[in-house]
């Protein structure tokens, strides 16, 4: 497919049918629709979940119709702001349906994993670009090949990553290397 935009980026989303995996790397990312929420998470104050309501409501009507949405989460320890900010309501997208673990970067790094991706069915590729507004867009690969790299990336971090809900009951941090 080639480069698209973000809203071409976001159109991947509407068009898959099994599932959804991401492996996020970045220590912060610059969304627009977190800019209020992650100020409000780093002043002490109550955050305003409203911004991701319709996220976790589309995740819970896309799991309870079948389809899977994985995430391999880099978390450094102690986690930066924005990765404590993202803690904060990982519970929230678990409850909703979202299987997330978390992976020590220096695991991650000794793995080889690379930077941000999704994969759609197993049969397409997205990798992100980033700019000062998040996500601008992505890469979008379907060569048979080079998404059987990206799912191997995806089998090696799967297998070392904690699965959040375990993370969070012993408050440990990610493997480490």
């Amino acid at each position: 497919m080639g480069w698209v935009d973000r809203a071409g980026f976001e159109a991947l989303f509407n068009g898959f049918q099994r599932s959804v995996w991401r492996l996020e790397t970045h220590g912060e990312y610059a969304e627009p629709d977190e800019k209020e929420a992650l100020r409000q998470f780093l002043a002490g104050e109550p955050v305003d979940q409203e911004w991701m309501a319709d996220f976790l409501d589309w995740v819970r009507d896309e799991t309870a119709a079948g389809k899977r949405f994985e995430r391999v989460r880099v978390v450094a320890d102690p986690p930066t702001d924005y990765q404590r900010f993202l803690l904060s309501f990982t519970a929230d997208a678990v409850g909703a349906g979202e299987d997330i673990r978390l992976i020590h970067p220096d695991r991650a790094a000794a793995l080889r994993l690379g930077g941000d991706f999704w994969i759609f069915d197993d049969s397409r590729v997205a990798v992100l670009h980033f700019g000062d507004t998040g996500v601008t867009g992505a890469e979008v690969i379907t060569d048979s090949d080079v998404v059987g790299r990206y799912r191997a990336i995806r089998q090696r971090a799967w297998a070392a990553a904690t699965p959040f809900t375990e993370w969070e009951r012993g408050r440990h941090p990610p493997r480490r290397a």
